[in-house]
């Protein structure tokens, strides 16, 4: 009869016998359980932490005594004399087995540790970052047994880390010396490997025990705005988030402009090239700081962006994107380091990591998209759309996914119009006019009450209102239309069609005040007939796409809709079906996904497993071309009404009435909140 002990480890329910003397750290790993080491079992670290549980497990088959481990020994009373161990907790690696015992690894003691991606959803990322720490001890250099310092770090590595190949550049190579015989022999290294196989990769080296964490970058690199996560590589955390505008605005506000400033000036992608990449240091810099660390801990980061970009970045041309049949120069996903893609800002052998393509004017962020909202794994049939300057819709379930982009313009994100702006404190982000005062009130960004309510002036002042952003030209477009201030064509009336002096000349045609300071130095801010004009061809681009995609799976209705982009979380559902952005589905069945590209740059950089899936995943993708389909025209057209020329849009009617011709009012109205401003 066997003398080992019975060790069962919680949550996996993994279970074994050893023999008494067993670390529960060697336990765990030769049942492969996921427990967390850095520093090879030598007490250091502290990453191994386990909690044992005393008392009997029915479940389990386990009478579990205070006995069944080791006592206490010298380097745990260390460890928690100078840093704290939570009560009931072990070193795995210094507590030996002695008897049967029911032992839970903690989530954070877990190698794989899941965190959520965000509160909507029951979506989780397995932390399995592509690079990690590994703390060894390496053998001093002996005349009488001659091989490189290199050599023997990599031997130390096999012998505590069973790592079989290491590789390294020669940057690395050159400070392998020093920070050496700084620690006395005693190093971190940050390895890498890719999950197609081959070598680790030493991409940083510390000396001693590394315990201030190594970073990675997720950045969605989108055609007016760059948007980063700083995470931590070893908790999944996202640390700090930043944003800045794309400098090659500058070249032209949209993809098209861009290519053509390739096309019309000699040296002109270079020179795009290297405002993006100098936009990007500038960020990281900014960043580090902004989380109080070096930058030079940040030892990996992930693109996702569409084509054009993403050939930008890469320093290539765009000029073929530019014409059919808009060939990439490349749709595999790139692994590079900081030193080739020229980020000055990073360590030179940070890793790069550029997520694929889908085709020529489907990018690598439609590709980000599809992993974060998975919607070939969808049991109904969804349509995903990343709203922004171009967007990126995405139509499947289980049977079939299809994708393709929709050049709207920058009017979404408050470019080209009269009053629009960046999303920031002061501007119009919400906005409701009364259907019969033609009164309006809005919040802006940076204070929850509205322009209606007590002590709203008091909280901005009269120049704490700047201008409207992109979910509130939305909603204001939206809520002309309700309110009956705007035909079905986009046509906003004049003051005897409305019966408000709020419709003032403007030219030719007639702009909708929201709100007018000049008298106080302030500004004026309202919907002109052009802000109008942008949103439907906005909008049109937007919806005309969706439609292509249903017409491809021979449908005319889909089961739900995610709205995704930077502010697809702003969105209000009911405004973009009464602007007809997106087809009729039950206001219920519209989802907020935020920046899914983001998300899905941080899910590729958190979990090397999730670039195999997406690589595969985007072969399977169908892509249709927007812009050699005939119907995207005839679909364009039609849905420059608001909200649409022919769809009847029966489910957004059942909830919002809308004038069917000329100017009149709504009756989807709250009683209440009708008093004009004074």
């Amino acid at each position: 009869m066997s003398t080992d002990h019975l060790v069962v480890f919680t949550p996996s329910g993994k279970r074994g016998r050893f023999p008494t003397g067993t670390p529960v750290l060697s336990a765990a790993r030769k049942l492969g359980v996921d427990l967390d080491s850095v520093c090879g079992g030598r007490g250091i670290c502290s990453k191994c932490q386990v909690a044992p549980a005393f008392g009997e497990f029915s479940k389990h088959g386990v009478s579990s005594r205070e006995d069944a481990l080791s006592d206490w020994n010298k380097v745990e009373a260390r460890y928690d004399e100078k840093r704290g161990l939570k009560p009931g907790r072990r070193l795995g690696c210094q507590a030996e087995i002695r008897g049967d015992v029911v032992i839970d690894v903690p989530a954070e003691s877990q190698v794989h540790r899941q965190i959520v991606r965000k509160a909507a959803s029951a979506r989780v990322i397995e932390m399995d970052p592509a690079t990690r720490l590994y703390f060894v001890e390496v053998q001093e250099p002996d005349m009488h047994e001659p091989s490189g310092d290199f050599e023997r770090l990599a031997a130390a590595l096999k012998r505590e880390w069973g790592i079989e190949r290491l590789e390294a550049d020669l940057s690395v190579m050159a400070r392998l010396q020093p920070i050496l015989r700084k620690g006395k022999w005693q190093v971190t290294a940050a390895l890498h490997r890719d999950h197609g196989g081959g070598a680790h990769r030493l991409t940083a080296l510390f000396p001693g025990l590394h315990e201030t964490g190594i970073y990675g970058l997720a950045i969605d690199l989108g055609s007016t705005t760059i948007a980063a996560h700083l995470t931590n590589l070893d908790t999944g955390e996202v640390v700090a988030s930043s944003g800045i505008m794309n400098p090659q605005i500058r070249f032209g506000e949209d993809l098209m402009s861009r290519v053509s400033y390739s096309m019309m000036n000699e040296g002109g992608a270079d020179e795009m090239t290297r405002a993006v990449r100098e936009a990007i240091d500038t960020l990281a810099l900014e960043i580090a700081k902004e989380a109080g660390i070096e930058a030079e801990l940040i030892v990996e980061t992930v693109f996702v962006c569409n084509p054009v970009m993403h050939h930008l970045l890469l320093g290539i041309d765009p000029v073929e994107l530019g014409q059919a049949p808009f060939a990439l120069a490349t749709s595999d996903a790139m692994h590079l380091t900081a030193r080739e893609l020229g980020l000055d800002a990073l360590r030179p052998t940070a890793q790069i990591y550029v997520l694929p393509c889908i085709a020529g004017h489907v990018g690598a962020d439609a590709a980000a998209v599809a992993l974060s909202e998975e919607p070939g794994k969808s049991d109904d049939l969804v349509l995903v759309v990343d709203v922004g300057t171009n967007a990126e819709i995405l139509l499947g379930d289980r049977s079939r996914v299809l994708a393709c982009s929709s050049p709207t313009g920058p009017a979404f994100e408050g470019a080209q119009i009269s009053s629009g702006q960046r999303a920031a404190a002061g501007a119009i982000e919400a906005i409701r006019i009364d259907p019969e005062t033609k009164e309006p009130r809005f919040r802006v960004i940076g204070c929850d009450l509205w322009s209606d309510e007590p002590g709203f002036h008091d909280a901005v002042g009269e120049n704490g209102i700047t201008g409207i952003c992109g979910s509130g030209i939305i909603e204001a477009v939206a809520e002309l239309r309700i309110a009956g201030l705007m035909d079905p064509s986009g046509l906003i009336g004049s003051p005897e069609q409305t019966g408000t002096s709020r419709s003032v000349a403007d030219g030719r045609t007639w702009q909708y005040m929201i709100w007018d300071a000049s008298e106080t130095g302030g500004p004026r801010i309202s919907v002109t007939q052009g802000d109008v004009r942008a949103i439907q061809l906005a909008k049109s681009a937007l919806y005309a796409g969706a439609r292509l995609l249903m017409d491809e799976r021979g449908v005319d209705k889909v089961d739900r809709v995610v709205l995704a982009g930077a502010f697809g979380a702003h969105i209000s559902p009911k405004h973009a079906m009464v602007l007809g952005m997106i087809p009729d589905v039950p206001l219920d069945k519209v989802t907020s996904a935020g920046n899914a590209a983001g998300t899905g740059a941080r899910i590729a950089l958190c979990n090397i497993s999730a670039r195999a899936e997406i690589e595969r995943v985007v072969r399977e993708i169908t892509k249709v071309e927007t812009a050699i389909e005939p119907r995207f025209q005839e679909h364009f057209v039609a849905a420059n009404a608001i909200p649409h020329k022919t769809d009847p849009f029966p489910e957004l009617r059942a909830v919002v009435d809308l004038p069917e011709t000329g100017f009149g009012a709504s009756s989807d109205r709250p009683a209440g909140r009708r008093r004009r401003r004074g």
